[in-house]
């Protein structure tokens, strides 16, 4: 097949392909002109998946099994009738949320990340925080009420919210509301029952049952925007991802800094190093074999998201985030 890089944009699906004199070249593969938040192939069939976002027709997955030559839509995502949430205030430009959460009706707001598990299992992570899975290789997804339900977000609020209270709150990612969202969905190679998630904002997640049941997974992370910064929820993770080939070794982007864990998330180590420019930032890569070196795309800081000094550059470490080095030759 070659080496080849999907990549997602607001005007459509492209790939990137290596020849054999070893040059670059790139082609667009479909969806032009419109929003793709997240494009992936399934290792398991070659399959290759899109998360769109169009700006009329809204939300939907498509696939392609031919490489990208045609696409068509895929069984599409829907949140069940009763399924609510009660959804934070939207913050104002100074940071402050007034008022308190609602009751709302869940509709499908954005497609955020695919991801999957063994042969015909497909995860999608939707805001306003909803993880659809499908067993049958994506003809049908259905929610996954214990992560729904979780009591960190006010438990089952279908027929009312009574007393229940959220720790789950929003993202500027929801395009003009103000709504939780999974961005990263992690399945664990050497078991496909082990899935962590990553939500924006709450925390990380871990389930060992195949999404029946879930824990926090955030001790050692700090929120420096919080009153109490090691709350066990309220954290904004930016992604989270771990090292193929010992899935032990798990790297995380966050809101507030670089964390590493090397025990399958059990525990979290802050490595930033913001003399070097590493703190704020998203992406995050792992090496397939050597979980200790990762790499970054900093950023400058949450209300200055741009590059730092207008030069952008590659953040490298291979020894678990003790030092870093930048990374600007061809950039």
């Amino acid at each position: 097949m070659g080496e080849r890089i999907l990549v997602g944009t607001r005007k459509g699906t492209f790939v990137i392909e290596r020849g054999a004199a070893g040059a670059f070249s790139t082609r667009l593969a479909g969806h032009a002109g419109q929003g793709v938040n997240y494009v992936v192939r399934d290792p398991s069939s070659d399959t290759l998946w899109a998360a769109l976002g169009h700006g009329h027709w809204g939300a939907k997955l498509s696939r392609s099994e031919d490489g990208g030559a045609t696409w068509r839509d895929a069984s599409q995502i829907r949140y069940p009738e009763d399924a609510r949430y009660l959804a934070p205030p939207m913050p104002d430009e100074s940071g402050d949320a007034p008022g308190g959460t609602t009751l709302k009706d869940a509709t499908l707001l954005k497609l955020w990340v695919i991801a999957f598990g063994a042969p015909g299992e497909v995860h999608v992570g939707t805001i306003p925080g909803g993880l659809f899975s499908s067993r049958d290789g994506g003809e049908s997804f259905e929610l996954c009420r214990a992560l729904w339900d979780h009591e960190s977000r006010g438990g089952d609020v279908s027929k009312g919210a009574g007393d229940a209270t959220t720790h789950w709150f929003g993202t500027p990612a929801s395009e003009g509301e103000f709504a939780p969202g999974i961005h990263s969905i992690v399945v664990d190679p050497r078991d496909s029952k082990r899935i962590l998630i990553a939500i924006s904002t709450a925390g990380v997640l871990e389930s060992t049952d195949g999404g029946a049941s879930w824990r926090s997974r955030t001790k050692g992370m700090i929120n420096d925007y919080l009153p109490d910064p090691t709350a066990e929820w309220g954290h904004d993770p930016h992604y989270v991802t771990i090292c193929r080939g010992n899935a032990d070794h798990v790297w995380q982007q966050n809101h507030a800094g670089v964390f590493y864990s090397d025990d399958g998330a059990a525990t979290w180590r802050h490595v930033s190093k913001p003399d070097v420019g590493v703190k704020f930032g998203f992406p995050v890569a792992v090496d397939d074999v050597d979980g200790k070196t990762a790499w970054l795309v900093p950023g400058k800081a949450d209300m200055q998201r741009t590059t730092i000094d207008g030069a952008l550059f590659v953040a490298r470490t291979s020894d678990g985030g003790q030092s870093w080095e930048q990374l600007r030759s061809g950039l």
